[in-house]
């Protein structure tokens, strides 16, 4: 984040570099980066002579040096963005010569989304030396809560530390996605409001109360009650609850407490560590240990692999999801 936030202040400042090549395996920043450059180098009025959006998919690198060297017209500079760019991975490193000398008066700006550029090649050395090269690395899950603080920070407001455990929990790790529901919630809330479960409920459609991470906590506990009351719930919402995703988040919970029973320090820095969770999750691993011996959990995960084929379809004599969920169930506690 503090990579690509000193790209766009560079840019602010007027410290712009004739090529700019973003590449990695998150796309947010890379989209944020070339859609700022896209929106804001360049005035109205200039745009329609002198900015170009090429993609990967439709052009060649011939195309694209073709139209990064031409002149730009009435500005001072033009802007050449080509996205999708990894769609040229056999050709890329045919750009190398352009980079060698870049025309400067056009801004270059490649997205090479999901893949790496190979530091041995001369294209990465060729770029480092004449304009800006940006990684954009995937986000650990554990740091995802984080991510959503700080970029909530940014706008104005503060969130609760389960409520951004329960949209990391939701959405994954996928930054664009989560990044829009965030803007969901600033349609609706005033800045400096406190963003609680309660609010991801009513706005965003997520369950404080039902959902995966209270049933992982729930099963962690052995409290079948609990449990149960959530997989009944899911049964008459399985649309917005679905089985596959149920059962690979608790078959990687599971796996994640084989790993804990097998480490020799469980103090809470070195199980974070070791685990790749948020600290906040490391009671509910060390109360899970004590409810699921070693040899129970191997069980269970072999178990959760059978209940993933079956709500696939294979070998399933049943079909509904609460037949499934309540199989599930029996066979973790």
């Amino acid at each position: 984040m503090d990579e690509a936030k000193q790209i766009v202040t560079d840019i602010k400042n007027g410290k712009i570099k004739p090529v700019y090549f973003l590449f990695g395996e998150e796309p947010y920043y890379i989209d944020a980066i070339a859609s700022y450059i896209e929106k804001k180098l360049l005035a109205e009025e200039e745009k329609g002579f002198n900015q170009m959006v090429l993609y990967g998919k439709d052009v060649t690198i011939d195309d694209i040096v073709a139209n990064a060297k031409r002149y730009p017209m009435m500005a001072e500079r033009q802007v050449v963005i080509v996205k999708e760019a990894q769609h040229l991975v056999r050709t890329i490193e045919d750009l190398t010569s352009y980079v060698d000398n870049p025309q400067m008066s056009t801004v270059l700006v490649v997205c090479y989304k999901y893949k790496k550029l190979d530091k041995r090649k001369k294209l990465y050395k060729s770029v480092q030396k004449a304009g800006v090269l940006f990684e954009s690395k995937k986000l650990y899950e554990n740091k995802v809560s984080d991510w959503i603080r700080k970029n909530l920070q940014g706008r104005g407001y503060s969130i609760s530390h389960k409520a951004a455990i329960l949209l990391t929990e939701y959405l994954g790790t996928d930054l664009s996605r989560i990044n829009k529901e965030i803007e969901k919630l600033q349609l609706v809330l005033p800045k400096q409001s406190e963003i609680t479960p309660a609010d991801i409920e009513a706005h965003i459609g997520i369950s404080k109360d039902y959902n995966n991470f209270e049933l992982k906590k729930a099963i962690g506990e052995r409290d079948v009650l609990k449990a149960t009351r959530i997989i009944n719930y899911f049964s008459q919402n399985p649309k917005d609850n679905p089985f596959v995703l149920t059962v690979t988040l608790l078959h990687s919970f599971f796996t994640q407490l084989l790993q804990y029973h097998g480490l020799n320090d469980h103090s809470p820095k070195s199980v974070a560590s070791a685990l790749r969770i948020n600290p906040y999750f490391v009671g509910e691993f060390q109360t899970a240990a004590r409810n699921y011996p070693m040899k129970k959990v191997s069980g269970i995960i072999s178990s959760l692999r059978e209940m993933d084929l079956k709500g696939k379809g294979v070998g399933a004599n049943v079909n509904s999801q609460a037949d499934l969920l309540k199989e599930l169930l029996v066979k973790i506690i």
